[in-house]
């Protein structure tokens, strides 16, 4: 698909607009491609951007088949942006996989991945580097919103806790993200030129698992039995000050210690949009906390 960014409207942040124009091819057929494609409006001029939207999304995967498919895919596209002048959009991880258990996750630090997919995601990262295009690295956290898959964390712990039953990784901690903010900060950047760099996209805000299960479970009015798995402990906190230097609309966010109660009664509350809709097919994100 492909799109022009005009604009950031519904997103709930003021003064959010982008007056500039930056068309955007996006590959996928996931949550994240399907928002994206919503979120920019479809245009015939020829797109400057290319965001893969698609790939290994599960923090847990440890498939070569996988990452090697995923590679794959990274260097065509890498290949088609020199060839027609346009910044690839690489989406990485920003989760500990990738930085580590502990500490401060800044981008100009040295990453410590603990899993296959965080050191998958960090080898992507030096391949897009590489790859003599223009290109634009972010590194997102949990990222929410409708529709999404029935796999991934918040719609996962919304099904278990229906059910009757949740898995909670005691020592775990989550960062979420509103995909709306993500999208802004996608299009803001894309319309000031920023390319060359790798940028968190996060809160910042480290939610421990016990915490985010209680807070689903508070908004459906159940309570669920905990089946816990007892994991290393999990005290990462994600920088968000390169993300707010470059894009300050991130600031209207409401990033801080609320941002994740606020997020639940979005998606979870009574009144919440397309609340129970999602697509069980897509690649899973992670559905345990």
């Amino acid at each position: 698909m492909k799109a022009e960014v005009t604009g950031v409207e519904g997103t709930g942040v003021t003064g959010a607009k982008v007056t500039g124009v930056t068309c955007v091819e996006v590959i996928g057929g996931g949550f994240v491609a399907r928002q994206a494609g919503r979120h920019f409006a479809a245009r015939t001029s020829a797109p400057t951007a290319t965001l893969v939207a698609a790939g290994v999304s599960d923090t847990a995967e440890t498939s070569q088949e996988c990452f090697g498919r995923e590679e794959r895919l990274i260097r065509r596209t890498a290949q088609r942006c020199r060839e027609h002048d346009r910044t690839l959009v690489f989406l990485s991880s920003a989760a500990g996989g990738l930085y580590g258990r502990e500490g401060e996750g800044r981008e100009d630090g040295s990453p410590a991945p603990f899993s296959a997919y965080g050191r998958h995601k960090l080898a992507m990262e030096r391949v897009v580097a590489d790859s003599g295009a223009r290109w634009l690295t972010l590194r997102l956290s949990h990222l929410v919103g409708t529709q999404q898959n029935a796999k991934q964390l918040v719609p996962s712990l919304v099904r278990q806790i229906r059910s009757g039953e949740v898995a909670v990784h005691r020592g775990a901690s989550r960062d979420l993200l509103d995909v709306r903010h993500f999208l802004v900060v996608l299009d803001r950047l894309l319309a000031l030129g920023v390319h060359g760099r790798v940028v968190n996209v996060a809160s910042g805000t480290p939610v421990p698992a016990e915490r985010l299960v209680a807070g689903v479970e508070e908004r459906l009015g159940r309570r669920a039995r905990r089946r816990f798995h007892d994991v290393p402990p999990e005290t990462l906190r994600v920088s968000t000050r390169l993300m707010c230097s470059l894009v300050p609309e991130a600031r209207e966010f409401g990033l801080g210690p609320d941002y994740p109660d606020g997020l639940l009664d979005r998606y979870i509350g009574a009144g919440a949009p397309d609340e129970g809709k999602t697509h069980p097919t897509e690649p899973s994100g992670g559905g345990t906390a």
